[in-house]
């Protein structure tokens, strides 16, 4: 009996070692960060965003992957300037039944010294002695809270809310199935990564990425330096280097499809002139999305089950306006076409409302200053 289960045991691991080998690589989804309306991180001067430098990577390596393996199918979650949910761009992948999915990203901070890359799994931090809250834990707010420019997020996310610590313990109980083959991969994209022209490594980490959790497939994100640092926004603005950061990237997952342990310098495939990124023609885009055009963003200060005049003095002199959604009458100010405007004003207006955050609303067409006296 005992030799029967020790023969049984030597088979499943040999269909293990011989999966892991080499991997199939039928279908790869490679997320683009941010888009359309959310601009994502911006560079000090205001002339560079995330969301460009992103979109042009991502064709990029997408094209390299084209010609390298026709057979294998690409699907990017947008392939222009349009703005897909974090839900939709983790449906996207599941819904294609994905291999593996990137999503690439640009790092900011508020001050200028942060350089370099980083790729990041889901989970916690893979530093035993570093809380998980503490580590990464601005990156994770800043990317996750995309979702805040979505309609009705606190249903669609289960009432997630990026602002909160508590809500990212739900993440850290969550059992990832695919956890190892996406921490090989991460390895292999950071070793691909090292000596490029993002020169600092920042490392291989597990965090909780909202988009990653989503996914059903191993997932990386990674972030291909810091717009807020003028060494790596120079290299972002040269379209040589962004061809280059493409190449690495493809010469990690030509390692992974490999079952390599390691991506190979030898792997990089010679940088192209072409295929310019509007020549990609075969890169499937699962996502229209269309604004309409009484969208408005602004700040929401609460929300109660009682209609509360908008002059009344709890709102501290701020221009409030009042509408109805269910059962509930919700309260926003500093009302604006720019996204970016709502998220400029939040950060005073959190002084006197730590719960505020940005909604988008329709309808609401009058757009004045939220102090009543400036």
């Amino acid at each position: 009996m005992k030799r029967t289960i020790c023969i049984f045991f030597c088979f499943l691991l040999c269909l293990i070692s011989s999966a892991q080998d080499g991997l199939s690589l039928k279908t790869i989804v490679i997320d683009p960060g941010h888009g359309g309306k959310d601009p994502g991180a911006v560079s000090k001067d205001r002339k560079s965003y995330e969301k460009d430098f992103t979109l042009d990577i991502s064709l990029r390596l997408a094209a390299l992957i084209q010609e390298a393996w026709p057979e294998v199918k690409i699907i990017m979650t947008r392939t222009s300037d349009t703005f897909p949910e974090l839900e939709q761009r983790a449906r996207i992948a599941n819904d294609a039944d994905a291999d593996l999915f990137i999503s690439i990203h640009i790092n900011s901070t508020t001050g200028t010294a942060a350089n370099g890359y980083s790729v990041h799994v889901l989970g916690q931090s893979s530093n035993k002695n570093r809380d998980l809250y503490a580590s990464n834990m601005e990156i994770c707010r800043r990317e996750n809270s995309v979702i805040l420019l979505e309609d009705d997020y606190s249903e669609k996310y289960q009432g997630f809310d990026p602002s909160d610590p508590a809500s990212y313990i739900f993440m850290q109980l969550m059992q990832n199935s695919n956890l190892e083959k996406s921490i090989h991969f991460a390895e292999l994209a950071d070793s691909a990564l090292h000596g490029g022209p993002i020169s600092n490594a920042r490392g291989v980490s597990q965090n909780p990425f909202l988009v990653l959790w989503m996914t059903s497939m191993p997932s990386v994100l990674v972030e291909l330096g810091f717009i807020s640092n003028s060494s790596d926004l120079a290299v972002l603005r040269n379209i040589q280097h962004r061809k280059e950061i493409a190449a690495r990237l493809f010469s990690a997952i030509k390692a992974y499809r490999d079952g390599s342990e390691a991506a190979s310098p030898e792997a990089l495939p010679q940088i192209p002139e072409t295929p310019e990124v509007n020549q990609v023609n075969q890169v499937t885009e699962v996502n229209q999305v269309t604004e309409a055009p009484e969208v408005r963003y602004g700040v929401q200060l609460l929300a109660s089950s009682r209609s509360i005049d908008e002059n009344d003095g709890c709102f501290s002199g701020l221009t409030v306006r009042r509408y109805k959604s269910g059962t509930l009458y919700k309260y926003v100010t500093a009302l604006s076409t720019n996204p970016e405007d709502a998220q400029n004003a939040l950060n005073e207006i959190r002084n006197s409302f730590p719960g505020a955050f940005v909604v988008k609303v329709s309808g609401m067409t009058d757009i004045s200053p939220y102090r009543k006296t400036l």
